[in-house]
């Protein structure tokens, strides 16, 4: 029998009810060396924006992390738990670290996390494309032992595989899984999974969040209604854990809290809002570089954050990763085309004491 391990209540409350959950990218200096100050200046960044949880150690804090001449996995996750301890939040936060890697490496990362004190393990199943769908599954069960587990769905493009609605609904009966994130960046992908969830024996207890960046506001508009055997179930994606809002945080917060309002009240969906949500996949078009296969999304996100002084410049830990041609320009056309977007304001009014407080 699997032993069941329970979230903090007030974290498990504040996961069911939705909220903002920026994938924590790594900040690093001129030699591509850890810039321990700056990584703790974004998760600074993030509370103090209203995010209610971070998740370190994901795709956009760079795999290479756990490589053995960068070694940084471990020191990344603590730097992050560090600057939420220092601030003491009179509220409660999400921490997730990213586990990836076969069953024995996402045992290992997942039991660092855990022992560092993180709520959730993300638990990526990039890499693995070759791995079967029962063999994924025992993997998340044996990962399932060790911490809490948030699942994801990830698109091909970026290392996942198709997984189909019977993997799903399986997934959402190991005991110990939470949330799922989709990120599939396909429709019936994401309905396969809330599909899943609603004709599994758990769909009361599992929080769904977009990881679809092309497709933010649509998901958390969307109430799914799923036939099942049971009658009906209506079921919400409560928020999102997205790279894309590691950047312009605060207006992200701002805009779930709308979208609460809309759904709790349940007012009508102003058009201005959709259009609002295509300008938001444009924006992300630009800085995910879309039209590259994504090839320079985290050095977009960096370069959004440069441009805010979070961090001093865009450097990866591969020095091939860069931005593609073309996409700085597209960055400064969406920065002009929604102004609206951006959270420059509050970051320049906030961006020296922050950093004061922190050195």
């Amino acid at each position: 029998m699997v032993k069941i391990l329970e979230l903090d209540p007030d974290i498990h409350l504040l996961l069911q009810e939705g909220t903002v959950i920026p994938a924590h990218p790594l900040a690093l200096d001129e030699h591509r060396q850890l810039d321990s100050v700056r990584q703790q200046l974004l998760t600074r960044y993030y509370l103090e924006a209203g995010a209610g949880g971070v998740a370190v150690g994901v795709h956009t804090t760079q795999f290479g992390i756990r490589d053995p001449e960068h070694d940084l996995f471990e020191r990344v996750l603590s730097l992050a738990i560090e600057e939420i301890r220092r601030l003491s939040p009179v509220r409660p936060i999400i921490k997730i670290a990213g586990v990836c890697g076969p069953t024995d490496q996402a045992i290992h990362e997942a039991s660092i996390a855990r022992d560092l004190g993180y709520d959730l393990g993300l638990l990526s199943q990039g890499g693995l494309v070759e791995w079967s769908e029962p063999e994924l599954l025992e993997r998340a069960m044996e990962v399932g032992k060790i911490i809490p587990l948030f699942g994801f769905y990830l698109q091909p493009a970026v290392g996942g595989k198709i997984l189909s609605i019977e993997f799903w609904r399986k997934f959402a009966e190991i005991p110990n899984v939470y949330a799922i994130k989709i990120a599939p960046f396909n429709r019936y992908q994401t309905l396969d999974v809330v599909r899943a969830v609603c004709l599994s024996s758990r769909s009361n207890e599992i929080s769904l969040y977009t990881g679809n960046d092309d497709h933010i506001l649509e998901d958390l508009l969307t109430t799914y209604t799923v036939n099942t055997p049971g009658g009906k179930i209506k079921k919400d994606i409560v928020g999102g854990l997205l790279g894309h809002w590691a950047i312009w945080t605060k207006k992200a917060v701002e805009i779930l809290h709308r979208i609460q309002i809309i759904k709790k009240n349940e007012m009508d969906v102003s058009p201005l809002l959709l259009t609002e949500g295509l300008h938001i996949t444009d924006a992300n078009a630009a800085i995910f570089d879309a039209r590259n296969q994504f090839k320079g999304c985290i050095a977009g996100i960096h370069e959004v954050l440069r441009r805010q002084g979070l961090l001093k410049g865009i450097w990866c830990l591969d020095p091939k990763e860069n931005l593609s041609p073309g996409q700085e320009q597209e960055i400064d056309r969406v920065y002009s085309d929604y102004p609206e977007l951006n959270d420059d304001g509050f970051v320049r009014n906030h961006l020296n004491d922050w950093i004061q407080n922190i050195t």
